[in-house]
Order: C-alpha cells, then sequence, then structure tokens
C-alpha cells in the first residue's frame, strides 16, 4: 500500500483483497464489458493533444491508455487505491508500449494532486465510492486548472437495465448483506442526476450537465460463462459466502435462468447504461 493518508478504508480493504484482484485477473473481461462507454466519456472530456488528464479510481487502466492516446503530447495519470489493478494497468501500458502514462496509488479523496496540474479529470466508474463525495470533488477540482473539465461515467438504478434484475434474480435467493457502514457509499450513490448536481455545485464546480448513455455489453460467450463471470464479482461473492448449499443452487439456477434470454451467437449481451457526467471548474 501507499504511504499516501487513506481514508475510505473499507474500500482500500475491498479493492486490495478479493474484490481488486478478480478485477485484474479478469481486466479483458472488464473492459469488454465497459467498453461502450469510453468513447461517449473521452468525447464529453475534451482531451486536446497536449492536455494533462486525471483518471480517478482508474483500476485497470484502460481509460488512462485511450486518454493518453488522445493527447500524444500531453500526459495521463490514473489514480486508484487498488495495488493489484494498478500492477495490471501498468503492465498493460507496457504491452502496449504506452510512454505518457503513469499511474499512482492513493485515495481520491485526500490524494495531494498537484495545484491545478491537470486539464481534465475523467473517470469511468470510479467517483461513486467516496465517504465523502463533497470533500473528493472538491479535491479533485483543486487538482484542475482554473476552466478545467471534469467528465465522469455513474451508474445509474440498475432496475432500468437488463443488469439489475439479473442480479435481482440471484440475489433473491441469497442472504441479504449487512446494512452499510456509516459513511459508506454504493455503486449508485449517483443514479440520481440531481444528487450529482448537488454534490458537485458543492465542490465547487459549474455547469453541470448530464446525458443517459446506453450500450450493449458482452458478459460472456454464453450462459454458463457469462454466470460464471457475474458469479465472480466481489458483492455477489459476498453473498455467496454466507449462503447455504442449497440456497447456492437456486441462485446459480435463477441466475442461468435470468441470462438465458439474452444469448445471442455473439455472446450474451445486456443493455447496459450510465449516466455521463460534466462539470467545469470555474475560472480560465
Amino acid at each position: 500500500m501507499t504511504d499516501t493518508l487513506i481514508v475510505n478504508t473499507a474500500q482500500a480493504e475491498a479493492w486490495n483483497g478479493y474484490e481488486g484482484e478478480h478485477w485484474a485477473a479478469n481486466d479483458d473481461r472488464y473492459d469488454i464489458v465497459n467498453s461502450g462507454f469510453n468513447e461517449p466519456l473521452l468525447d464529453a472530456a475534451g482531451i486536446g493533444e497536449t492536455s494533462r488528464v486525471l483518471d480517478v479510481g482508474c483500476g485497470n487502466g484502460k481509460l488512462t491508455r485511450l486518454a493518453a492516446s488522445r493527447a500524444p503530447h500531453g500526459q495521463a495519470t490514473g489514480l486508484d487505491l487498488s495495488g493489484p489493478m494498478l500492477a495490471r494497468a501498468r503492465a498493460r501500458a507496457a504491452e502496449e508500449g504506452i510512454g505518457n502514462v503513469t499511474f499512482e496509488q492513493g485515495d481520491a479523496q485526500v490524494y495531494p494532486l498537484p495545484p491545478g496540474g491537470f486539464d481534465v479529470a475523467v473517470s469511468r466508474f470510479g467517483v461513486m465510492f467516496f465517504g465523502d463525495p463533497i470533500a473528493a470533488f472538491a479535491n479533485i477540482g483543486h487538482g484542475l486548472r482554473p476552466g478545467g473539465r471534469l467528465a465522469i461515467a455513474c451508474l445509474p438504478d440498475l432496475s432500468g437495465t437488463d443488469l439489475g434484475p439479473v442480479f435481482a434474480a440471484a440475489a433473491a435467493h441469497l442472504p441479504a448483506p449487512p446494512p452499510p457502514a456509516t459513511g459508506t457509499a454504493s455503486p449508485e450513490s449517483l443514479a440520481d442526476p440531481e444528487r450529482a448536481r448537488e454534490v458537485l455545485t458543492g465542490a465547487g464546480f459549474t455547469d453541470v450537465s448530464w446525458t443517459r448513455v446506453e450500450t450493449a455489453q458482452v458478459w460472456g460467450r454464453n450462459v454458463v460463462d457469462a454466470a460464471g463471470f457475474i458469479w465472480g464479482w466481489g458483492p455477489v461473492q459476498f453473498r455467496v459466502r454466507h449462503a447455504g448449499p442449497g440456497a447456492i443452487t437456486k441462485a446459480w439456477a435463477a441466475l442461468e435462468d435470468a441470462l438465458a434470454p439474452f444469448a445471442t451467437p455473439g455472446g450474451v449481451i445486456l443493455r447496459g447504461a450510465a449516466w455521463l457526467v460534466t462539470a467545469q471548474r470555474p475560472g480560465g
């Protein structure tokens, strides 16, 4: 772990434990699932050839590397809590020969970003877990130059996607998770665009706007493959570990049944969605 102060300790434990290891081991699969959001997000960010880009919650670094390719005379920096995912991000950047990218381990809520050191900040599903989101986005804004731009993708209410009912089908047979600890955020913490506006304006950003982006997400080659991938996802595994054999059997069968209608010759394809939120740091 980095020596940098960590305030989101529960998230640090998860992303340096099973959750981060699963994402790092399956980086290509997660990148395929989320690939449809990359271009809309990067287009909204307005990255130029000399831009200095910060990718918050960069994970395995796919978005960071794509941002670097849009800024050939600039620099892209990925910031994340997860040691396993950052190791994978660095390895992928080396494999792809991308020289204008770096990765740092730290908590974006308190990480000492250089004042005004970035022109653009982006994130693909990496900003929903802050213990104090207003403080976190204020810190990110501090790292942007006056007039700098923020573009983030956040999960919507999953009930409006194909994925929500699929998860719900399995979850119906598994023990409910314990109540979250005080100050713990969920993946859907910014699912309400008005909440995102409240957080970002509270953090000092202006010109907050959003649009809904939908895309096809390939979750596996076939139903069994897709079910196995989803079964290994951290929140599902957490509930599986607290379930008895009978519940596990029923949950797996329900998951396969829920995925079956989405099987195509090109794989198991679900309709996914995100809120694409943009904002500006004042000045410039």
